[in-house]
């Protein structure tokens, strides 16, 4: 039965890295699903309140870097809030639109968009933009799968 149970947990713990690639899927959530499992299946004991501490501290991390990062990356290019919001929506819509080419380019296309349609900024400008959605976005990537394996040492160090 434990070969099940770890299975699980690390289906989740799988499914929360994945979540890195396809935005859509809300990884820290797996991780936390993850660690539940953990406690269900075998033990809440090593869990105690300085471990969700930790990790709740953790998650306020992620969020804080997915945001900083993206920002960072259009703001570096000169890009306003129109390029952020249109980088961020072509994040969440660029996978289902283009499968696996979409992750990249929804971004691009979407800060292109909000900079050149919504700031009326020249279309050079723009492209700028939609470049720096790509490094804030692959920037975040790094950032939050480094803070996701800490994470998951840290679990795998406690219990």
């Amino acid at each position: 039965m434990d070969v099940l149970y770890w299975s699980l947990i690390i289906m989740a713990f799988v499914v929360a890295f994945a979540g890195l690639i396809y935005p859509i899927i809300p990884g820290v959530l797996f991780l936390l699903i993850g660690y539940i499992l953990y406690g269900v299946f075998f033990s809440f004991e090593p869990l105690n309140w300085l471990f969700w501490t930790i990790q709740i501290l953790f998650v306020i991390l992620l969020f804080g870097a997915d945001y900083v990062t993206n920002l960072i990356g259009v703001k570096k290019f000169g890009g306003s809030k129109a390029g952020v919001w249109g980088s961020t929506i072509g994040l969440l819509a660029g996978p289902f639109v283009i499968p696996v080419l979409g992750i990249i380019i929804g971004p691009f296309i979407g800060a292109i968009l909000g900079e050149w349609l919504v700031k009326r900024t020249s279309f050079t400008q723009a492209v700028k933009v939609g470049v720096g959605s790509v490094i804030g976005f692959i920037s975040s990537v790094i950032t939050k799968g480094l803070i996701q394996a800490v994470m998951l040492v840290y679990f795998f160090w406690v219990i």
